[in-house]
């Protein structure tokens, strides 16, 4: 993440957790002193609020071998477990955690916070996205969760997360697919623009299959869609050679299918077909809109 983003990000988050919060989010993982302390591995249960649920086998054990030699190098953050306040739940750095499990470490560097479940969520959210370490269907659960569960508009998600609204709608849309397509998404087999294109056809999960056992592009899925469409004859633009100079014109700068359909007494209508909330963005990007 660029610096430019990570001020975006802190400007968000003031806007949704508050300036206090925000600077516990946003300091967190980095505090230096101020209720640092070394916990016992075994007193730490995983946080409910965690987003990340896949963790790479190969990747774990190469962090566990560098904590065997140089030690947990970031402090994990944690906060009291309701149920037990001598136990602690997890809500930053479980990958730091679960490799310090592996490499058989005692006790691990925590910060201890006291933070409430939108925060804890909101760190754990922040913390991944900076790392990219969500994957499409992870990050999807956790937006739901701050929209459903926190009250937030898709706005409020997006301004806190720099991300564009239309970013935050289209991983909404992945939740929607079947559970064998949203399990492709998250191991990678297609990847989130496929998941665009699945997202609202007929048999999402049949033309998931087909993308991974043909290997397609994005492009060559958007191909495959397309031609399985059933054939209209489109009239020809109503008017004069200028007119369908126009259309023509405009379906190419705005590489959109428009029609301009033009009545005798001067009125009609211009039509733009989009087939994403991106297309719409970038349209009204063009004349001047402001999102």
């Amino acid at each position: 993440m660029s610096a430019d983003q990570t001020k975006r990000l802190g400007r968000g988050l003031s806007a949704l957790l508050g300036d206090a919060a925000a600077a516990a989010v946003a300091t967190a993982p980095a505090a230096p002193a101020r209720g640092l302390r070394n916990l016992p591995v075994g007193d730490i249960a995983p946080g409910k609020l965690q987003p990340r649920r896949h963790f790479a086998p190969e990747a774990l054990q190469e962090l566990a071998e560098s904590i065997r030699t140089q030690g947990v190098l970031q402090p994990i953050v944690v906060r009291r477990r309701g149920d037990d306040p001598n136990k602690y739940e997890l809500i930053a750095g479980e990958r730091r955690w679960r490799a310090a499990q592996l490499a058989k470490v005692h006790e691990i560097p925590a910060i201890l916070r006291d933070l409430t479940d939108a925060e804890a969520l909101q760190i754990g959210l922040v913390e991944n996205l900076q790392r990219s370490d969500l994957n499409p269907v992870e990050e999807a659960e956790a937006y739901r969760r701050l929209v459903d569960e926190f009250g937030h508009t898709q706005e409020d998600v997006a301004e806190a997360v720099g991300k564009s609204r239309s970013h935050i709608a289209n991983l909404l849309r992945v939740l929607e697919l079947p559970e064998a397509v949203r399990a492709m998404i998250a191991d990678g087999r297609i990847s989130l623009g496929h998941a665009k294109l699945i997202a609202g056809q007929p048999d999402p999960a049949a033309l998931a299959e087909t993308i991974v056992a043909r290997g397609l592009s994005v492009r060559a899925t958007e191909d495959l869609i397309q031609a399985a469409r059933p054939k209209r004859r489109v009239a020809a633009p109503a008017g004069d050679a200028n007119l369908r100079d126009l259309t023509a014109r405009l379906r190419e700068t705005l590489g959109l299918a428009a029609s301009i359909e033009h009545k005798p007494n001067g009125s009609g209508r211009l039509v733009i077909q989009y087939r994403s909330l991106d297309q719409i963005d970038d349209v009204l990007r063009r004349l001047g809109v402001k999102l």
